[in-house]
């Protein structure tokens, strides 16, 4: 049973279509919105020293996973692509959202039974999101006031340092790397790149 889509709870897509992210069906679900979306979203809303995207992070999650989970490395944080934006870890887990959280689960649960990927994140996957997290810090982030939580602080970041891409390229990379462990053959939306 679908869930009944409130006339003012939905966001427009970059191809125009409505998205109701509280009320999303498998069918609503396109690769090509959630690669432009996370390219154009600033990972900790935007308190990183230079533009450093979304879609980027993914990518780099999918490559530091284990092979098996790559793509559920790459849609790790799909939803934030379908209107549930990129919230920094310390806000997100604030007991005052819990609410948000619930609906950034169910949106998750529809996006993994679109792209067929388990309902639970893999561990190798969240291993990623804090190997990168360590390394986002070290490379992209001035040094806290206040210490971030001890689990976050046990993750080496990795060896290599990154070098953040613009908006078109993390795009291309997003869907590049979709194509590679998909084998979609969707192409590049509003003009090759």
């Amino acid at each position: 049973m679908s869930t009944p889509r409130d006339p003012n709870g939905w966001v427009q897509m970059v191809d125009g279509t409505p998205f109701w992210p509280m009320a999303a069906e498998v069918e609503d679900v396109a690769i090509r919105n959630i690669a432009h979306a996370l390219s154009n979203i600033c990972r900790f809303g935007g308190h990183v020293r230079t533009f450093y995207s979304v879609a980027q992070h993914s990518v780099l999650v999918s490559f530091v996973c284990d092979p098996a989970d790559a793509l559920h490395g790459l849609l790790h944080d799909a939803s934030e692509g379908l209107g549930l934006v990129d919230l920094p870890r310390p806000v997100k887990h604030a007991a005052a959202l819990a609410g948000y959280r619930e609906a950034e689960r169910r949106l998750e649960l529809v996006i993994a039974r679109a792209f067929g990927l388990p309902e639970e994140m893999p561990i190798s996957v969240k291993r990623a999101d804090d190997v990168l997290l360590a390394t986002e810090r070290r490379d992209l982030m001035s040094t806290p006031a206040i210490p971030w939580s001890t689990r976050e602080q046990t993750f080496e970041p990795m060896a290599a340092t990154i070098e953040p891409w613009a908006p078109e390229r993390a795009r291309t990379a997003f869907l590049d790397r979709f194509a590679e462990l998909t084998g979609w053959r969707g192409g590049y939306p509003w003009g090759a790149e």
